[in-house]
């Protein structure tokens, strides 16, 4: 099977099976979206949509987090992974939101890079998502299961090389529901340790479970 009939296979299935798909997390706006996603860096949904309803209570706005310091915010977080370093993240990229960028989310991906806290995949993210850019976020699931399912070489060793690869072969139009696609089949039946290959419904081109046969 040649690269292109693979991918070929892997957008047939989902925009058969799963045609509207979405984050799992919880958002109003594109500000609570922004913060969200900084939570969610090593840590799950999950406990991010345990954290943020009091956290977006208390606030609401860039404005309101901005004002904020460190142990007003800490306490709303404490149960998030390396809640020292995103309190400072989430109190940085909120000043830096309000004084440079006028409380809106920006949409460009090298302005999303500027604000503390937000690397390229959550810059990914949040222009796909809010803006319905085209762009790929590859993060943990993306990684393993693009390579396992043999949409990437296995030579690529960074997130940069995954996606450049990804999104060269998928169709600008399913670019951002593809990148949901292999967070929620990572998440659900190709997990890291103990793959559900008898649940998955992907085997008859997936170059992993070949392998395993």
């Amino acid at each position: 099977m040649t690269k292109k009939e693979r991918f070929q296979e892997f957008i047939s299935y989902f925009t058969e099976h799963q045609p509207e798909v979405e984050t799992e997390l919880v958002y109003r706006t594109p500000y609570e979206l922004l913060v969200a996603v900084i939570l969610s860096a090593q840590c799950t949904d999950k406990r991010v949509n345990m954290v943020t309803p009091a956290l977006f209570e208390q606030f609401p706005t860039p404005e309101r987090l901005a004002a904020s310091h460190f142990d007003e915010l800490f306490p709303y977080i404490k149960s998030i992974s390396y809640p020292n370093n995103k309190t400072k993240h989430l109190l940085g990229m909120a000043k830096m939101l309000v004084e440079e960028f006028g409380s809106e989310v920006p949409s460009d991906i090298q302005e999303l890079q500027k604000l503390p806290g937000v690397g390229r995949k959550t810059a990914n993210v949040i222009s796909s998502v809010i803006f319905n850019q085209p762009a790929m976020a590859v993060d943990t699931h993306v990684f393993r299961v693009s390579k396992r399912l043999g949409l990437v070489t296995q030579s690529a060793k960074t997130p940069l090389e995954v996606e450049t690869q990804l999104v060269r072969y998928i169709p600008k139009e399913h670019v951002a529901s593809a990148h949901h696609w292999l967070i929620l089949h990572g998440r659900y039946v190709c997990l890291a340790r103990k793959p559900k290959c008898d649940q998955c419904k992907l085997t008859h081109f997936c170059r992993y479970f070949k392998n395993l046969g």
